[in-house]
C-alpha cells in the first residue's frame, strides 16, 4: 500500500509544468548601499504601501549582499522609497550576471 502511494506521488510530480517564459514576471536587480535588510524593506513598506509590495514583489538574491530582485513594472517605485529614505541604489541590472562583469 505504501509502494502504490510513492508511485503515485511521483507520477503525480512528473505531470507538473513549469510556467512559460512568456507568463513569468520579470525582474530587475538592485545593487544597494551595505545597510540592513530590515531598514530596506520598511522603506520599501512605508512608500508603496502593502499592495504596492506584493506587485512589486522583492526577494533577496541568495549567496549575494545587497542584492534585491524587483518586478520590473514596480522598479521605480521600490528606487524612489530608497532614496526618500537615504538609501543609495548604486546599480541597476537586468541580469545577475553583469553585476559580476563590472566588477572585473
Amino acid at each position: 500500500m505504501r509502494e502504490d502511494f510513492e508511485k503515485k506521488k511521483i507520477m503525480k510530480r512528473k505531470k507538473e509544468k513549469s510556467l512559460l517564459p512568456s507568463l513569468r514576471e520579470k525582474k530587475k536587480y538592485l545593487l544597494i548601499e551595505k545597510t540592513s535588510k530590515d531598514r530596506i524593506e520598511k522603506a520599501v513598506l512605508d512608500y508603496v504601501g502593502v499592495l504596492g509590495y506584493g506587485k512589486a514583489a522583492p526577494m533577496w538574491v541568495k549567496g549575494k549582499e545587497n542584492i534585491l530582485a524587483v518586478n520590473r513594472k514596480e522598479l521605480e517605485k521600490v528606487k524612489a522609497a530608497l532614496e526618500l529614505d537615504g538609501i543609495k541604489v548604486r546599480r541597476v541590472s537586468g541580469t545577475l550576471k553583469s553585476f559580476e562583469e563590472k566588477k572585473k
